[in-house]
């Protein structure tokens, strides 16, 4: 999460108040693989190490039941990876070669207590999607590269500043031709289109859990 200054102004009575707020921006891209294992060797040899270990991560998106957040571009995510529960909220995607949006993050120590709030405000479960994520990290390098395991294929997702994921994706042998932009839900809908499957969640079968 990279943040960037912005300027706002508020009215009070004694006068208009200047502010200046970090607003906290995601920006990153997603890379399809086909080998996982080679992916890590790449990455090892390249000096990478890991950062945060491979760890199951079951996300579950809210949405109103007119999916009112999703026309406006935005999310709201519960995720659980291990023994975490992190709570996100996404704003919408601005244009460009990479996937840069606001992201506010925070970890929770109650996942179902957070539901529940979520249900009293009229958010309701939407979409889940899982994954198995590996975070890998470089001494200096300002972002991050993960590997994630997903029921419809593998990605790398490079995330930090936007110099250094071309940087990082080229060292990688990639270009932005191969750069993906798009959510997994969005990639999980052109999946069940594509192999003629009625769209549910992206979640593994009990036998493909790893």
């Amino acid at each position: 999460m990279w943040g960037t200054t912005s300027s706002s102004r508020c009215s009070s009575n004694s006068g208009t108040i200047s502010l200046s707020l970090i607003v906290p921006l995601e920006t990153e891209i997603k890379i399809r693989i086909s080998n996982v294992e080679a992916a890590r060797k790449q990455l090892d040899a390249l000096g990478y190490s890991v950062r945060a270990p491979r760890v199951f991560e079951s996300n579950v998106i809210f949405d109103t039941a007119g999916g009112t957040l999703r026309a406006r571009g935005e999310l709201l995510r519960i995720r659980r990876a291990g023994d975490e529960t992190l709570v996100t909220y996404k704003g919408p995607s601005q244009g460009g070669p990479h996937k840069r949006r606001e992201e506010i993050e925070t970890t929770a120590a109650d996942a179902g207590a957070i539901e529940e709030i979520f249900a009293r405000l009229g958010f309701e479960p939407s979409f889940r999607y899982e994954k198995y994520r590996t975070e890998y990290s470089r001494h200096a390098s300002p972002g991050v590269v993960t590997v994630d395991e997903t029921p419809i294929g593998d990605y790398l997702e490079i995330e930090g500043p936007a110099q250094w994921i071309d940087a990082t994706a080229s060292e990688l042998g990639y270009s932005p031709a191969d750069y993906i932009t798009k959510s997994y839900g969005t990639l999980y809908l052109e999946y069940c289109r594509a192999h003629r499957m009625e769209p549910s969640h992206m979640v593994f079968a009990t036998s493909e859990q790893r």
